[in-house]
């Protein structure tokens, strides 16, 4: 028993970690608002244009983007799918993975799950938080992710704007990332203030009701 106690203590540290235990110094909060169709826009447009040569969104449908971020099906196939022919397939990276792991040492992670598995935090720190490094072999580092293999994909948009300017395009992206994370989540949003506008409305006759039936009790 006492074994297994020091067993079962000894995993407490990884276990903080794999649930985001480990934050960085230079991790801010992600100005995320699933409700701002505008951001999601240009987020989704932002990873077509500068992430999807690398990273899939697999578990994500052309199709479903377009009905959730309110885009005609028609622009969606004609601006934001490069990969394939047909508007409800899968957003998937046109990349060969063993080209990709003979080029960056690993293939690139897939990212639709990426805001749920380290934070939404993390992720808008994260690219944020390139600079640059000789000592590297795209010439860059991160903060956050230290001795990271990615090179700064973001970096001729970072040239091009001022700095808040550049934290609000990275904040759109993060804010993407985390729609497809979980789709439903803006419905899921919007329906939880209903309900409690709905139980707010039903408190009032539930307590009148609870006088009358108590008036007699003594």
């Amino acid at each position: 028993m006492k074994k297994l106690a020091v067993v079962l203590f000894s995993c407490l540290p990884l276990v903080a970690f794999a649930a985001g235990g480990g934050k960085s110094e230079y991790e801010v909060p992600a100005p995320v608002n699933l409700q701002d169709k505008v951001s999601l826009q240009n987020g989704a447009k932002l990873f077509v244009n500068y992430c999807m040569g690398c990273h899939g969104l697999q578990y994500q449908r052309y199709s479903r983007l377009a009905e959730d971020l309110e885009i005609p099906e028609e622009l969606v196939q004609e601006k934001l799918n490069f990969t394939t022919d047909k508007v409800g397939d899968q957003m998937r990276t046109a990349m060969d993975p063993e080209d990709a792991k003979a080029w960056f040492g690993n293939a690139p992670p897939d990212l639709t799950m990426v805001t749920r598995y380290r934070s939404e935090d993390w992720v808008y720190s994260y690219l944020i938080n390139f600079y640059e490094d000789e000592s590297r072999p795209f010439g860059y580092n991160n903060r956050v992710f230290e001795n990271v293999g990615m090179p700064h994909v973001m970096a001729s948009l970072e040239a091009e704007l001022s700095e808040e300017e550049f934290k609000q395009e990275m904040g759109d992206l993060t804010n993407f990332l985390a729609y497809t994370a979980e789709p439903v989540r803006p419905l899921r949003e919007r329906l939880g203030v209903y309900v409690l506008v709905f139980l707010g409305i039903l408190l009032v006759p539930a307590y009148l009701l609870k006088k009358e039936y108590w008036k007699d009790v003594h």
